[in-house]
């Protein structure tokens, strides 16, 4: 689809602002970032009632607890963390010269990059779209947010709460269907910050390419969970079962398949949905379980659980209702006689199904996790020791959780990010400071210039004599 020229021109006018804007005043106070990141907080506060309404009515049902403990709360609490640590993030550190060349200071100013663009996705639409702007803030950045075409009440509600707190110049939000993403990447950012599938993160980072902008990817992939034989299976499925029925399953770090030792699904089946109907019993009509986005994301889950089905997968609801799809509500659906030639085995879910594979050994668990794309989580499901260590040091994904799912994006003072295909760069805390910072070497010397020993012509004694400290 082509894109209108007014609304490629809008998109350009806005970077415009902010780019005068930013250049204006390149390097905001500590005491402006404080006051800004102040008045997001509470306008967070004042709009929660609206913002946690509108996420009800763009999914048709989401849990009003659903939506504060995943989309208000961390932004509260990551505005909580900035504020408590900002002034020590932007005091310029000091490093060593060393004797080469000394006498001098060496010292790294973090500076705000300029204009930085946030592409937020439709599953948790509000901390997508305010956990980045708070980063982006916290670093005297100006930003640009183009909000998903899938949300629309939750955007109204935002662009309300934003627009009583910051001005455009300083916040900008678009919206618009993917012609109008498509035109946000390839503008020429000073970085781009984008959520979603890892297919779309190739289209951004390719267009962010022609500009050079530097590109934090937050993607996904299929994070496993592996069950080791050391733990009972009631534990285990305590311990994932909330990251799996979370938001229905529509989350980037959700437990996506289980790897379990041999003979032991059938346990774990009855676990899960012993635990599954103490936690919700049936979903139609709970106020606690959220539904499926749309009928687009709906009709792509029962044809991937059709298809598993169609080539001799069991299919075990963790609900036995009768399912309507009317709610666009599913209970987690239990699939075990999987093969690598079922989509639900090669594609991220992203949703309420999940599979289940047995395995003889450790080691072969650990080798099927390496032979796929890294995922952007991994679940260890063990209290020893030695198989904690075991998996931790043979896996590669991008964060991990033992004997818990989910919970490590929670953590403010660590970096949340992606490996391979699942993403790359960091953000959250003093990491996404730093990917949203310039971070500039100062080297100053004073009086003294010892650098005019290197000076031609060469091969003088002292230069020799220098030669053969430093090279050996």
């Amino acid at each position: 689809m082509n894109m209108p020229v007014e609304v490629k021109q809008t998109l350009t006018d806005l970077l415009q602002i902010q780019r005068d804007a930013f250049q204006a005043n390149p390097a905001p106070s500590y005491a402006e970032r404080v006051s800004q990141l102040q008045s997001l907080k509470q306008g967070l506060i004042k709009h929660q009632h609206n913002l946690t309404q509108a996420l009800r009515q763009d999914y048709g049902h989401r849990s009003i607890d659903d939506s504060m403990i995943s989309d208000i709360m961390p932004c509260i609490n990551n505005i909580n963390y900035s504020l408590k640590h900002l002034k020590k993030w932007m005091k310029p550190s000091r490093r060593h010269t060393g004797l080469l060349l000394a006498p001098a200071q060496i010292s790294v100013q973090y500076q705000p990059v300029g204009v930085v663009g946030i592409i937020v996705p439709w599953n948790f639409p509000v901390m997508l779209a305010i956990g980045p702007l708070i980063t982006a803030i916290a670093a005297g950045n100006r930003a640009m947010l183009k909000l998903s075409e899938f949300t629309p009440s939750t955007n109204k509600a935002l662009i309300a709460m934003l627009a009583e707190v910051f001005e455009q110049q300083t916040v900008a939000v678009v919206e618009g269907e993917a012609d109008v993403a498509a035109a946000f990447s390839a503008l020429p950012f000073d970085h781009l910050l984008f959520t979603g599938s890892t297919t779309v993160g190739k289209h951004v980072m390719r267009a962010a390419a022609d500009n050079l902008t530097p590109v934090t990817l937050e993607l996904g992939g299929k994070s496993p969970v592996i069950i080791a034989d050391d733990i009972d299976l009631e534990t285990a499925v305590e311990r994932l079962i909330y990251g799996k029925c979370l938001n229905a399953g529509q989350i980037c770090v959700a437990p996506d398949y289980v790897l379990l030792p041999k003979g032991k699904t059938a346990g774990f089946i009855a676990a899960y949905k012993a635990k599954f109907n103490k936690m919700y019993g049936q979903v139609a009509d709970n106020d606690d379980y959220g539904a499926i986005i749309n009928q687009r994301q709906f009709d792509r889950i029962h044809a991937v659980l059709q298809d598993a089905k169609d080539k001799g997968a069991h299919i075990e609801p963790a609900s036995e209702e009768q399912k309507t799809s009317s709610y666009r509500k599913l209970p987690t659906q239990l699939i075990s006689g999987v093969n690598d030639d079922m989509l639900v085995m090669q594609e991220e879910i992203f949703g309420p199904l999940l599979p289940i594979v047995e395995y003889d050994t450790l080691e072969q668990a650990i080798s099927y996790v390496n032979q796929r794309p890294r995922p952007l989580a991994l679940y260890i499901m063990s209290f020893n020791d030695a198989t904690q260590q075991q998996i931790l040091a043979q896996t590669h994904s991008g964060g991990v959780c033992i004997n818990d799912a989910v919970f490590h994006v929670a953590a403010d003072d660590a970096p949340f990010g992606g490996i391979g295909p699942s993403g790359m760069g960091h953000y959250h805390g003093k990491e996404g400071f730093l990917t949203m910072s310039h971070a500039k070497t100062i080297l100053r010397r004073g009086k003294l210039n010892t650098g005019k020993i290197v000076h031609p012509p060469y091969g003088n004694s002292l230069q020799q004599m220098l030669m053969k400290f430093f090279v050996r």
